[in-house]
């Protein structure tokens, strides 16, 4: 449906049959040679083929029956860029394997990857070796991903990374993807460039979470540890979790951490930034958790979470990077920061707010010494969120003054030859004209200037 709209030179909005809201791309009219090349159609040639032979869908799609883990990708290329895209969580097959939490060993790299998430990348990783083998040159690999798609794709990108010789110049997004391998994988994988896209209340990113270890049959009463502030839907944290077997479950890349925020007058408004703190970014999860108790049903849970409607992009993603299309473009054309004072204000507070909570959590740990002597466990996790509360908060500084260029906003094409001609036509769409508070810079109140306000961890929203 979108690539027909395409060919037809219709500027297509609709990525999802069920979508409603409208949310048009940047367009730009490139040379033949930039396309995307899909391979012809050639009704002769492939009838003499028959199934088993060449055929434009067996190159360029890939879809895993036979081995059973309902992989799905997509692959193109023009003369600068070979694409690959992996589907997210679509299936049954897809929430067992994102159930399936146990380790193995990345044998591509180091470290071990989560076994599901493993058995995705094994079944496509021929699959696009055999189509660079055939189409690469030395463009740039773009690997892309949202979901169980997302951390497949991470194991992807490291597993072409790591082939001797071939050197690919490779760039990886993902979008609320759950951890994918632990934290030898990490640092093994620490040269590859990976922008990690996550949307404030997606639960997914905050799994696996190291209590989901499959050889574990029982769960530990007490492993964790929930607390919020007085108001509800304040501050969860998650520590102490129990790890069995393996080195921890760990994030790889570079977070992009969407944050819409209410600030005291109910204007809504939204920050994308660096966090760095697991207060923030576990905070959906987390409250799923509590809703659930102390036991929860792991499989129901997991797919309770990959059903979230923060997940899903173009329920959220989507909306989120218009969102921050529209506060940039502002931000450019004013040269203002990227954080108002008035934001900066209420986050800050909160911030502070969230770090003298963790203290007070770990004075009352510390009295009670529980008997099976865990305290330093629960110790050591919170010492380290009230530190990385500090670098959330020096981070957050930073943004007060930062101002934006052309490149910030619109990348390789900011100094392009179309890039006008490009936003003309796309602001003669209404959708595009008409802001949102999400996606407008909030107004300075004077009114309150110097004036005390009661601030809890609710106005993230």
């Amino acid at each position: 449906m979108f690539v027909e709209q395409l060919s037809c030179y219709r500027e297509a909005w609709k990525f999802d049959s069920e979508q409603v809201q409208r949310f048009y791309p940047l367009y730009e009219d490139v040379a033949y040679s930039r396309r995307f090349e899909i391979l012809p159609f050639d009704p002769l040639l492939y009838e003499r083929n028959q199934p088993p032979g060449e055929h434009p869908e067996r190159i360029h799609f890939f879809n895993d029956v036979e081995s059973g883990t309902d992989t799905q990708a997509f692959i193109c290329h023009h003369d600068e860029v070979v694409l690959i895209a992996v589907r997210g969580t679509a299936s049954g097959a897809d929430a067992l394997r994102d159930a399936d939490a146990h380790q193995v060993p990345f044998v591509e790299g180091a470290g071990k990857a989560h076994r599901g998430f493993y058995q995705g990348f094994k079944a496509l990783y021929h699959f696009v070796l055999d189509y660079l083998s055939r189409y690469h040159i030395d463009q740039r690999v773009v690997i892309c991903g949202h979901s169980l798609g997302g951390a497949i794709a991470l194991l992807l990108a490291e597993g072409l990374r790591r082939i001797p010789d071939a050197n690919y110049n490779i760039l990886l997004y993902t979008y609320g993807a759950p951890r994918a391998a632990d934290s030898e994988f990490t640092a093994g994988a620490r040269a590859l460039v990976h922008h990690r896209i996550v949307n404030h209340n997606d639960p997914v990113p905050s799994v696996p979470a190291p209590w989901m270890n499959t050889t574990v049959k029982l769960w530990v009463p007490g492993a964790v540890t929930l607390f919020s502030a007085p108001t509800a839907g304040g501050l969860l944290f998650a520590a102490g979790l129990v790890r069995v077997g393996g080195s921890a479950y760990q994030h790889h890349g570079e977070q992009q951490h969407f944050m819409p925020i209410r600030l005291a007058d109910g204007t809504q408004a939204s920050v994308l930034w660096k966090p760095g703190c697991e207060s923030i970014q576990e905070g959906g999860c987390n409250r799923a958790l509590q809703l659930h108790g102390d036991m929860p049903d792991r499989d129901n849970l997991l797919r309770q979470l990959f059903q979230a409607n923060q997940h899903f992009m173009t329920a959220s993603y989507i909306p989120a990077a218009w969102a921050t299309l529209r506060r940039w473009q502002q931000t450019l054309e004013s040269q203002g920061p990227l954080v108002t004072a008035r934001e900066f204000e209420l986050l800050d507070r909160a911030l502070e707010d969230m770090r003298e909570q963790l203290r007070t959590k770990r004075r009352e740990l510390a009295r009670l010494r529980p008997a099976n002597d865990r305290t330093h466990e629960h110790n050591d996790a919170l010492n380290a969120e009230i530190d990385r509360l500090h670098t959330s908060r020096e981070r957050l500084a930073s943004l007060r003054w930062r101002r934006l260029d052309a490149r910030d906003v619109y990348g390789s094409h900011a100094h392009g030859a179309n890039l006008q001609l490009g936003l003309k036509r796309w602001f003669t769409h209404r959708e595009n004209c008409a802001l949102s508070q999400v996606a407008s810079v909030p107004s300075p109140l004077h009114s309150d200037r110097g004036k005390a306000q009661i601030l809890d961890i609710d106005a993230i929203v």
